[in-house]
């Protein structure tokens, strides 16, 4: 990757998809792992694209979204993952959910991607009779809660996410980007 300048061309990618494909077409990197890199390059300081431009949607995801759907069979699970993004907001007041945001940032097509993800887990244990295309029945990893505060909060600064004065301690403290 360093020989054939993937920083430099990364840095001059034209779009998001663009620098996933540019990633991509390493061996050891599949499809969904060159997209979570890709997305985890946007957040930094070294790309500025949209991150709702661009979305693939991971094994798990299209799991979870056969689990959700019983015919999506015409539309591809990125197609269905930005369906979503769309309706949340009209889906939430349809069914009278106050859906809390992230400090005022509704779900982007990568957290679609990751809550599809979720279901497929979660389904697997909570209803293991539906099988999904996945056909999954176990858990990895089983779940250990740790007491421990998840502090500092960190965000992508592109967020610009408006925190509340409840996290102001935090705001702060040297090093916290809260």
């Amino acid at each position: 990757m360093m020989g054939d300048q993937v920083p430099e061309r990364i840095a001059y990618a034209p779009s998001l998809k663009s620098v996933y494909e540019i990633l991509a077409c390493y061996p050891g990197l599949g499809p969904f792992l060159a997209f979570q890199y890709t997305i985890d390059l946007n957040y930094s300081s070294m790309l500025v694209f949209e991150e709702a431009d661009f979305v693939v949607a991971g094994p798990g995801a299209v799991d979870g979204i056969s689990k959700c759907f019983s015919d999506f069979e015409d539309h591809t699970a990125e197609y269905v993952i930005r369906w979503t993004v769309d309706r949340q907001k009209t889906e939430f007041d349809r069914l009278g959910l106050n859906f809390g945001t992230l400090f005022g940032r509704w779900l982007q097509p990568i957290d679609c991607q990751n809550l599809f993800c979720e279901i497929s887990k979660y389904a697997r244990v909570a209803h293991p009779d539906v099988p999904g295309i996945a056909n999954r029945h176990r858990i990895k990893r089983s779940y250990i809660p740790d007491p421990r505060p998840l502090l500092p909060l960190v965000f992508p600064p592109r967020w610009q996410l408006t925190i509340p004065a409840l996290f102001a301690e935090q705001r702060e403290r040297p090093g916290c980007l809260v």
